[in-house]
């Protein structure tokens, strides 16, 4: 019972950090398309977009990542075998890229901070494409956990399609972003 409540827990906290992470990608992009705008309005919209990425940062997505994280280690120490499980071991590495994505989340909202309404050098569309790592990782991890072991039997497929998913969202927000330049 306490085993599935601490699942309950994690998968919980899992979409509260996720969503706390697109959004915060989002906010990134929204400050970025400040670029062209008259200076007033460009310093007022960077002021909210820096004052929500930081509040967003340090009362959702922290907060929900630490729980999300605890009641993963709560999870493994309650069942200490999956540790031996291939599937948990390729889960295990698509959190490191989370984690890894979580760190240049953190670089960017006290990058922000520091700018002081000045430019963000990263240019829009890679903004954009940043935005959608978390999905991909999101789609690796869901799938890793639902499929287990078959996972690993059918990983090159996983990995075609996920390829084919990873495609088809870069040109989508390519398409999406060179649509925007024309108007």
């Amino acid at each position: 019972m306490l085993y599935t409540i601490i699942k309950a827990l994690h998968i919980i906290f899992m979409v509260s950090y996720f969503a706390g992470i697109f959004y915060l990608v989002r906010l990134f992009v929204y400050y970025k398309d400040t670029d062209e705008f008259p200076e007033e309005k460009k310093k007022i919209l960077r002021e909210q977009y820096t004052f929500m990425a930081r509040r967003l940062w340090n009362i959702i997505t922290v907060p929900a990542g630490v729980i999300m994280a605890v009641c993963g280690l709560v999870m493994i120490f309650l069942n200490p075998g999956l540790m031996k499980m291939g599937w948990f071991h390729l889960k295990l590495t698509f959190l490191i890229g989370l984690a890894i994505y979580h760190y240049w989340c953190w670089k960017k909202v006290l990058k922000l901070k520091a700018l002081n309404g000045n430019t963000l050098e990263t240019a829009n569309i890679k903004l954009r494409q940043a935005n959608e790592i978390a999905t991909f990782i999101l789609f690796l991890v869901v799938f890793t956990v639902i499929l287990k072991s078959m996972a690993l039997e059918y990983w090159w497929q996983l990995i075609a399609g996920f390829f084919v998913l990873v495609f088809l969202i870069m040109m989508t927000v390519k398409l999406v972003n060179k649509n925007k330049k024309k108007k």
